[in-house]
């Protein structure tokens, strides 16, 4: 295989350009201007915006549900403060899944979604008689990651990775005890005599769907088998503790959210990914994910209750905020994930404004 390699964004520089955009302007009611954003960050803001609101908003808001969300909003929640001391916010990852679940029983304003809602669960939010507006607010990469020591793997195919973490690996304590599978799809990789010690996220989390549907549901249909991953991994719903999980073992194998795996590039690698056998692999990072040439990328999400947006002016003030020109792509220098395009955010706020 032959490996792309893209200038990697550096996670220092992003938190300062983060710590400059929030505290550099403390006189002006709204975050730095999008085009203060870096480079590589996706035109999005030239879009018509939401007019801010006014300093001096109280209250407070209830947001959970993906933890791969939950550094946007909660950077976004962190700016809207500074300029509203007397608001007040409860932000929580635990997992898009339960965090639609707290939604859907009406226990929360926002929920933070790393995929799109359910049938099932929209249905669940239908019976409950709660109403919902969707935003798309960025893009996320997924990264396929190992232990930072682990160099046997230069690059993974998703046929290497079905053969890896598919439902027909059940079992499979070795890395090369995928190569079969492997060969049957086509790959020529050479999977090492390693242990094959996997963490991921659990079911309920937004990262495992995408991933499955992303990775492994083809390859899975076209072998007559479940949409699904080998049962018979570690796995939580929360990213640091899978980041904790990889890097505590030396030939490892998971994958995470890009912002966390940008984080921890310490303590886990990237793995760059094909989509084809045997095909030019990409490294995962806000240019490769921004322009599609990355493999494993998704849309995030916040979705939010109308009634309770209507009721609890602090609910609106915050989501009119999150979608002004400027803030999502200034909270998008200390976490990275890309920005959407110009159109796509113009599409967004329509959306909130049509609610």
């Amino acid at each position: 295989m032959t490996i792309a390699s893209p200038k990697r964004i550096g996670a220092l520089a992003l938190v300062a350009a983060f710590a400059v955009a929030a505290c550099g302007g403390g006189a002006s009611p709204t975050p730095a201007p999008a085009t203060e954003a870096p480079a590589t960050a996706a035109p999005g803001s030239e879009a018509p915006a939401t007019e801010p609101p006014a300093a001096g908003v109280t209250g407070s808001i209830v947001v959970s549900g993906s933890s791969t969300v939950e550094p946007i909003s909660t950077g976004v929640a962190e700016l809207f403060k500074q300029q509203n001391p007397e608001w007040n916010y409860q932000i929580e990852g635990p997992g898009t899944g339960d965090g639609f679940a707290r939604f859907c029983n009406g226990e929360t304003d926002i929920s933070d979604a790393s995929r799109a809602i359910k049938d099932e669960e929209a249905e669940k939010c239908k019976a409950a008689g709660i109403e919902y507006v969707e935003l798309k607010i960025a893009y996320d990469g997924l990264s396929v990651v190992t232990n930072v020591n682990n160099t046997a793997i230069a690059c993974l195919s998703f046929a290497d990775i079905y053969a890896l973490v598919g439902p027909e690996s059940t079992g499979f304590t070795k890395w090369s005890d995928g190569a079969a599978i492997a060969k049957e799809l086509g790959s020529s990789t050479t999977l090492p005599e390693a242990d094959l010690v996997i963490t991921g996220p659990g079911e309920e989390s937004g990262t495992y769907d995408s991933f499955v549907e992303l990775v492994l549901a083809k390859i899975a249909e076209s072998r007559g088998q479940e949409a699904q991953t080998r049962p018979d991994y570690t796995s939580s719903g929360n990213d640091n503790v899978i980041v904790e999980g990889i890097s505590g073992n030396p030939t490892s194998l998971g994958w995470v959210g890009l912002a966390f795996a940008e984080e921890s590039a310490d303590k886990i690698r990237e793995i760059p990914v094909s989509k084809d056998a045997n095909g030019t692999c990409v490294e995962p990072n806000a240019q490769t994910v921004s322009d599609g040439s990355y493999p494993i990328s998704r849309p995030l999400f916040i979705y939010v209750n109308k009634a309770k947006a209507a009721d609890n002016a602090a609910v609106a003030a915050y989501v009119d905020f999150y979608l002004a020109e400027g803030t999502i792509a200034t909270v998008l220098q200390a976490v990275p994930y890309v920005n959407l395009p110009a159109e796509e955010l113009a599409a967004t706020r329509t959306a909130w404004e049509a609610r």
